[in-house]
């Protein structure tokens, strides 16, 4: 007791307080020095060198620095003048402009129950407006003095909250309609493909029945399992068998091989035997006979002028800008197959079919067997399509990544499963776009090629460029020449560079069945009268603004005319401008003085 009262007094002695952590002593310090050592470590930020003469100790000391002071934001003249004079500015990149979500238009709209004439089950605790006249005191203003829509239908959908709306509302906030236009227009379909809340609940639920993909899955993998006895088989036989007398024998292979033989005679006469088809009432054809491949639907695709489907800008109003000036085929953008099972409405969209587009595909992208007969028999069981078509040319790093895209071209069984499985649940052709391969010096589609006529493909794309050159150089038409000479008799499409009429006639000279244009359809859309007519054609300023104006009345009429539809007709108009400023007149100074005021109009 007497040493443990020494030791506690000891520590008490050397200013140690009971209840209180002890310091190191490099740790302790006071107000000056901690405003010297401050003043130093900005005199060094400032150029100043340490003494030679410090210590080893002193500068791991002092080698603990605050960090940076916040940078102020300055405002842009202070930012110039402060910028340094060799610094180049980035130009025609507007990254200050204002990005507004489509949520935040009309944040407060008029509640649904209004416009349907009914009692709001939500009562006061609506966010809406119930108050007509004060939705459209606070409404933002009319873009013009007439609706397209009503003109057009006459009625518009979208009642008060268009942006048209004193074209057809009267003052006492009652919205008009022109029976004889509506009586024409009552039993007409203008846009088939849409996405049935029905229909979408099932794909949520995973109610859908794929029939016909399980019974080709279920093959699939009995052959993969057969395969799997089969190669153990052959590495027991190997193992066993490494004397060159054979006298050695391997009993389990002995025993196994009648078995494994079994099952696949088994296998083979179920799927000879006709599947047992349950029916009530008389048994019709339809029921157990399958579709041949000459009995499928067929199109004629020979020397057709085909829109190639374009990601963003080759929506609908798009197709039927194009449609008018001479397309023959049209094809809606890429769709992904897990999307579309899933039932995600933006993604159905894009699988939309106005009535103008007599020849209508939509084309799919997936990397696996199951998921890509599924999408495929859900697109044969509820669309209204003449083709499906399989991207497998895109090169964006998102895409390639998961095996799809340019990857199904570096993966021919997955790839030959994919076509064979679509091929037997669809009744229309199937078709496959592809580039030369994946990189620039080694291509594979000359390969691929005549695989691909005995999988059942009815129409191929080929690209003029691997997924390394992506836009860059020429296209190869050379090589597009050799493989369309491959092709015979499945009909293949040349894609790239064509740009105008020329470029079409020396396309067609390389013995390619049809022209695939993509970007020159997005600069010049009426580069198809063109390529049809075999004349350049130097349109007026005048012809072009209406073309800008029947995009943005068709785009009204796929988004809508009111605030979000209309700003979404604006970025998808301002997309495809980015294109279409790139076409040089040939001699309308005043065009482009005018293609600025309608762009001012806009916004």
């Amino acid at each position: 007791m007497e040493k443990a009262a020494e030791e506690t007094s000891a520590k008490r002695s050397d200013g140690v307080v009971k209840g209180e952590a002890s310091l190191k002593p490099e740790f302790l310090t006071n107000k000056d020095k901690f405003h010297e050592f401050i003043d130093s470590e900005w005199q060094g930020s400032k150029g100043g060198k340490v003494g030679e003469n410090e210590t080893a100790e002193e500068s791991k000391e002092t080698s603990v620095g605050e960090p940076e002071t916040k940078k102020l934001k300055l405002d842009p003249e202070e930012r110039n003048e402060a910028e340094k004079p060799d610094r180049k500015r980035l130009r025609g990149q507007n990254k200050s402009r204002p990005h507004i979500k489509p949520t935040t238009y009309d944040e407060k709209r008029l509640c649904q129950s209004v416009k349907d004439n009914k009692v709001c089950p939500f009562g006061d605790k609506c966010y809406f407006y119930h108050d007509v006249a004060a939705y459209m005191a606070n409404k933002p203003a009319d873009i013009g003095e007439s609706c397209y829509l009503y003109d057009t239908f006459g009625k518009c959908a979208y009642g008060l909250s268009c942006r048209f709306a004193k074209a057809h509302t009267t003052p006492d906030f009652k919205t008009m309609e022109k029976a004889d236009l509506v009586k024409t227009y009552e039993d007409r379909i203008v846009v088939t493909n849409s996405l049935s809340k029905d229909l979408q609940n099932r794909l949520r639920k995973r109610a859908v029945d794929f029939k016909k993909s399980a019974e080709y899955l279920e093959t699939l993998s009995n052959n993969k399992d057969n395969r799997e006895q089969r190669g153990n088989g052959e590495a027991c036989a190997a193992e066993v068998h490494p004397d060159p007398t054979g006298d050695a024998k391997c009993a389990s292979t002995e025993a196994t091989t009648p078995e494994t033989s079994s099952t696949e005679a088994e296998m083979q006469a179920s799927l000879e035997k006709p599947a047992s088809v349950k029916t009530i009432g008389p048994l019709t054809d339809t029921d157990v006979i399958k579709l041949r491949a000459c009995e499928k639907k067929q199109v004629d695709f020979q020397d057709k002028l085909y829109l190639a489907p374009l990601t963003t800008c080759g929506n609908l109003p798009f197709r039927r800008v194009c449609k008018r000036f001479g397309a023959d085929i049209t094809c809606g953008e890429m769709a992904m197959c897990t999307n579309l099972l899933q039932g995600q409405q933006s993604e159905w969209a894009l699988l939309k079919r106005h009535e103008s587009e007599d020849l209508f595909g939509v084309q799919v992208e997936g990397c696996f067997p199951d998921t890509m007969t599924r999408c495929a028999e859900l697109i044969n069981n509820n669309t209204d399509v003449d083709f499906v078509d399989i991207n497998s040319g895109c090169p964006i790093d998102l895409v390639y990544k998961k095996g799809g895209g340019c990857g199904l071209m570096t993966r021919t069984r997955k790839f030959e499963q994919i076509v064979k499985g679509m091929n037997c649940v669809l009744d229309v052709p199937l078709t496959v776009k592809i580039r030369t391969g994946v990189q620039e010096k080694c291509s594979l589609a000359h390969k691929l090629i005549p695989e691909m006529k005995n999988w059942g493909v009815s129409m191929i794309t080929l690209h003029g460029r691997s997924r390394e050159q992506r836009y860059t150089k020429l296209a190869d038409w050379d090589y597009i020449s050799t493989c369309s000479k491959m092709a015979s008799p499945v009909p293949l499409f040349g894609n790239g560079d064509i740009l105008s009429y020329e470029d079409a006639m020396k396309a067609r000279e390389t013995g390619v069945s049809g022209i695939m244009i993509a970007r020159g359809a997005l600069i010049k859309p009426w580069i198809f009268t063109e390529i049809k007519e075999s004349r350049h054609w130097d349109i007026s300023s005048s012809e072009r603004l209406d073309i800008l104006k029947d995009f943005s009345n068709f785009g009204l009429e796929h988004w809508g005319s009111d605030t979000r539809g209309v700003e979404k007709t604006r970025t998808f108009l301002l997309e495809w401008l980015s294109f279409m400023c790139r076409w040089a007149t040939g001699g309308n100074n005043n065009m482009h003085y005018k293609i600025l005021y309608f762009l001012h109009y806009l916004t």
